[in-house]
């Protein structure tokens, strides 16, 4: 089957090529990719940036597809379902945090930008009937971090300040979909005009470009401040973040692609009593409940640009680059 693998001695680092596929062990199934998606967790694993990672693996932890084989011990009916995958593999059964063995597919596991992949039976659920191939793709990763981020550990109610910064990139866009629907007041951040635009077009009450060195007075001013904020990013942006939040306010933040503050505003913090708090990823209950709030009501993915994996350099070039408004996809 042809597979979009890791391989160092590539210019790209990545590789289209004919993978050799292996039986299925019990419990397993084996998924036909009709659309794909990507993640920063797959650049970062082209970058190096990302542990144990290894030439040869097939990258990509969303999938969308059809059961084309099933391994000993699996329901017959799974049989030429369409499903959509749970990336996230052995949560355990704390629903507080992950297990020791967690992982995600895509590394060290072979992933999803293939033509096939096998899973675990338990990894898959039907596919939201309201979604296309290329939207249902789209959702697991980003979808499933976003609404642990804003239900579980945000616990968002109707009618609270929500802001969510870095809109453009797929968490990021998930998240204020999710607290729209949740009938939080939703405000985001960005440093460009067109994802500000597009965010107003998805019901985003107010927009602040982020190199506006007074966006800081003017989002107090507007909102009287957060009471949960969703980052991506952290850095020495995290104490302009201290600056906005309401008192008894949270921060909930999924990653830091701008790494650790230099400095961090203590005495704000507990005098504000602050909660700053981390996510990642959730667990089978996270994923099942995202679903089911989906289909619910009936939330679709934005698609930035759908691609053909002869083109994953590109892809992957332009989630490198930013370029982003919503999920890049993959199609065999």
């Amino acid at each position: 089957m042809k597979a979009i693998t890791l391989n160092s001695a590539q210019q790209s680092k990545l590789l289209l090529t004919d993978v050799q596929t292996r039986s299925l062990l019990p419990g397993e199934v084996r998924v036909l990719i009709k659309a794909a998606a990507l993640n920063h967790r797959d650049e970062w694993c082209r970058q190096g940036l990302y542990p144990n990672i290894k030439d040869g693996v097939i990258l990509g932890s969303d999938g969308a597809g059809i059961v084309s084989e099933i391994g000993e011990g699996v329901d017959y009916e799974l049989l030429q379902k369409e499903v959509i995958i749970n990336p996230a593999l052995n949560w355990g059964d704390n629903q507080k945090v992950q297990g020791s063995s967690f992982e995600i597919l895509g590394m060290p596991r072979n992933g999803t930008l293939a033509e096939s992949v096998i899973v675990p039976a338990d990894r898959l659920y039907s596919k939201p009937a309201h979604l296309t191939w290329e939207e249902a793709a789209a959702l697991p990763l980003a979808g499933l971090t976003a609404y642990r981020a804003v239900t579980y550990q945000g616990n968002i109610q109707p009618g609270e300040n929500l802001l969510v910064t870095g809109f453009g990139g797929g968490v990021a866009q998930f998240a204020v979909q999710f607290g729209l629907a949740l009938g939080a007041n939703v405000s985001t951040s960005s440093s460009s005009p067109e994802k500000l635009e597009k965010a107003k077009a998805l019901g985003v009450s107010t927009t602040f470009n982020y190199l506006d060195h007074n966006w800081i007075s003017k989002a107090n001013e507007d909102t009287n401040g957060f009471d949960l904020i969703i980052d991506g990013a952290v850095g020495d942006t995290l104490n302009h973040l201290i600056q906005v939040a309401k008192p008894g306010g949270k921060i909930v933040f999924y990653g830091a692609t701008l790494g650790n503050p230099t400095k961090l505003e203590a005495r704000k913090i507990f005098w504000n009593q602050l909660k700053i708090m981390g996510t990642t990823m959730g667990s089978d209950l996270d994923f099942k409940n995202m679903l089911s709030f989906v289909s619910e009501k009936k939330l679709q993915p934005v698609i930035d640009q759908v691609f053909r994996f002869d083109q994953a350099e590109e892809a992957f070039d332009r989630m490198r680059d930013g370029k982003q408004m919503g999920k890049i996809v993959l199609v065999p």
